[in-house]
């Protein structure tokens, strides 16, 4: 796999051979110096261009110069986009390598806040680069609102009558999905909720929850992990119990902290249904 250091060389020089590229933006995690590198982090390589017509739908001109990749994606030409501003090139390369490079016509596309760094400025910002502040608060957990927490809550338990009726109609695929698309998914908010109090939500768990083991206290993480099944109905049952017995030790103390209201009620009757249902 190519080095980090042979990756920039390369974005640079294609970079500096093509007037019309003014300048070059590194975004995403190798960006954000909080995040610790490892060789599968992708490379978020934005150019800024005085002329979009050349790069727009045309992946032969990337082939040429970065190579011909094992698999690429074009966003905007899967969900017919017209040329708005931008244009991403998404590649994975045999050595491993991932580059998501975009073209950038359009300012607005440029400094959204995302932590990026200026790799290149032909024009010394009097071009199409602006300033660029380097956020790492960007992807910080949000203190929730009392209608947040509400909803979050009402939501976790309620969406639970669909996972246990699937369990009985031998639905597994809706199964699978409710219980992660929407049950897991409410559960890993308030997880966050609960590190965000613990680090005054100065702190990012990352995509999808991805450093929670990181910022977890060890035994509820043991109990998060336990929460994952594989497609034998009776250990999703198991999985439905741990996910109802950590959600309160998360929850009672994030409505302690803002002063929200816990509804015992609700968990009281979900977790009487679950067993009507199951039949214990």
């Amino acid at each position: 796999m190519r080095t980090e250091q042979e990756m920039m060389d390369l974005i640079l020089s294609v970079a500096n051979s093509d007037e019309r590229i003014r300048g070059v933006l590194l975004s995403g995690s190798r960006a954000d110096l909080s995040i610790p590198k490892d060789q599968y982090q992708d490379y978020d390589i934005g150019f800024a261009v005085t002329d979009m017509k050349p790069y727009f739908n045309n992946p032969t001109w990337v082939e040429e110069k970065f190579g011909k990749p094992l698999i690429m994606q074009m966003p905007e030409t899967l969900r017919r986009v017209e040329n708005d501003g931008n244009f991403f090139y998404l590649m994975i390369f045999p050595d491993g390598v991932r580059i998501d490079l975009s073209f950038i016509f359009d300012k607005a596309y440029i400094d959204d806040g995302e932590p990026s760094i200026v790799l290149l400025d032909k024009d010394n910002g009097d071009g199409l680069i602006p300033p660029i502040t380097i956020d790492n608060k960007y992807w910080n957990i949000t203190p929730p609102t009392a209608l947040d927490y509400r909803s979050n809550c009402n939501n976790f338990w309620w969406c639970l009558n669909n996972v246990a009726k699937g369990i009985m109609r031998d639905e597994l695929s809706y199964v699978m999905n409710m219980l992660h698309d929407a049950v897991r998914c409410n559960l890993i908010e308030m997880i966050n909720w609960f590190i965000g109090i613990q680090y005054e939500f100065n702190i990012s768990t990352g995509k999808d929850g991805k450093f929670i083991k990181k910022y977890l206290p060890p035994e509820l993480y043991a109990r998060y992990a336990a929460s994952y099944s594989d497609s034998n109905y009776e250990n999703i049952w198991k999985s439905i119990d741990t996910m109802c017995d950590l959600f309160p030790l998360l929850a009672l103390p994030v409505a302690e902290h803002f002063g929200f209201l816990y509804h015992q009620d609700e968990e009281d009757g979900m977790r009487e249904y679950l067993k009507l249902v199951r039949g214990v």
